[in-house]
C-alpha cells in the first residue's frame, strides 16, 4: 500500500451533524451505548457526531455501517451539499488544507464542488439529468469547470470518458432514461470523473444493482482508482465492497464511529461487538 504523499489530502475534525432543535443533552442520551441517535429530550436526530479521519493521496477509506449509522450524511457534508451542525475540513488543494471548507463562502463552495470533488451517489438519479443525454450529462461537468467552452474538446473528452467507464461511445447522445441501472452508474462515473477530482466521493455505488452487475461496476472502480490514483472515500453496508476497494475503514454506529484501521485488520480480527456482528453476518 503506496501512496502518493504521508501529508493528509483531507483532514476531518470532529464532525457532527444534527437534525432538529438540539439541545445540551443531545450527544450525552445518543449513541451506541445509548441504543438511539433520537434525543429523548429534543426529538433531535443526531446524524453522526464527533467524527474525525485523514485520508491520504492515493488512498481509500471506507466507511461501513448499517443504514441510519450516519454514512451518507458524512458524504453530504464533504460534498458541500449540507453544513454540519458543527466540525472541520480542510483539503490540501484548498489553501494548503489551512482553511475550513465549512466556513467557506457559497461561491467557494460551489467551485470547489465542480473543480475538486466528485460524487457518485447510490442511487444514479440523484446524479444524472434523466432529460439530458448520457454525453450532455458528463458534457456538463467540463462546462461549469471551462468558462469558454469548446465544442470539440469537450465531445473528444466526454467520449474519451465513457470509454472509460466502458459505455459504448456510439450510445452518448442516447437519453439516460433508456440506459440499465448498471448504466447509469457507469455514466455516474464519468461524469464524476470529468473535471479531473482530487476527491471521489461514492454513496453506496451498488446497491440496488444485480450481484453479477456489482461485480462489474465495482472492478471497474477498482480499476480507473489504480489508474488515475484519485482518493475516494467509500460509503457501504457491504463489507464485500469494503473488503474490495477501501485499504482503510471506519465502523459506524449511531452516528459515531466505534472502531477504525486497516481494511484487512477490521475484516479479519475486529475489536468491537458492533464489528464482530457486521462480520460474522457475512460468513
Amino acid at each position: 500500500m503506496v501512496f502518493n504523499s504521508q501529508l493528509p489530502l483531507l483532514r476531518v475534525r470532529n464532525l457532527c451533524k444534527q437534525y432538529g432543535p438540539s439541545c445540551s443533552a443531545c450527544a450525552r442520551l445518543t449513541g451506541p451505548e445509548q441504543g438511539s441517535n433520537i434525543c429523548p429530550e429534543c426529538g433531535s436526530v443526531v446524524a453522526c457526531f464527533g467524527v474525525s479521519f485523514e485520508l491520504l493521496p492515493g488512498e481509500v477509506l471506507g466507511i461501513v455501517g448499517e443504514s441510519g449509522s450516519g454514512k451518507s450524511t458524512i458524504i453530504r457534508c464533504l460534498n458541500l451539499d449540507e453544513s454540519p451542525t458543527a466540525g472541520e475540513a480542510f483539503l490540501s488543494e484548498v489553501e494548503g488544507g489551512k482553511v475550513n471548507l465549512f466556513a467557506l463562502s457559497s461561491q467557494r463552495k460551489r467551485f470547489i464542488q465542480s473543480s475538486l470533488l466528485g460524487v457518485v451517489y447510490q442511487s444514479p438519479h440523484l446524479g444524472l439529468n434523466l432529460d439530458f443525454s448520457a454525453g450532455a450529462n458528463v458534457a456538463e461537468r467540463l462546462l461549469i469547470q471551462n468558462n469558454t467552452p469548446e465544442y470539440r474538446p469537450i465531445r473528444k473528452r466526454t467520449s474519451l470518458l465513457l470509454n472509460k467507464v466502458q459505455v459504448p461511445v456510439k450510445r452518448m447522445d442516447e437519453p439516460i432514461k433508456v440506459f440499465s441501472g448498471g448504466m447509469q452508474q457507469r455514466i455516474q462515473l464519468a461524469k464524476a470523473l470529468a473535471p479531473r477530482p482530487t476527491l471521489l466521493l461514492l454513496d453506496e455505488p451498488t446497491s440496488g444493482l444485480d450481484v453479477s452487475v456489482q461485480a462489474r461496476v465495482l472492478d471497474l472502480i477498482a480499476s480507473l482508482q489504480r489508474e488515475t490514483g484519485v482518493s475516494m472515500l467509500v460509503v457501504s453496508h457491504d463489507l464485500g465492497v469494503i473488503r474490495l476497494l477501501t485499504h482503510r475503514t471506519l465502523v459506524m454506529k449511531m452516528g459515531r464511529v466505534v472502531e477504525q484501521g486497516l481494511t484487512d485488520q477490521i475484516l479479519e480480527d475486529p475489536q468491537h461487538p458492533y464489528t464482530q456482528e457486521l462480520v460474522a453476518s457475512v460468513l
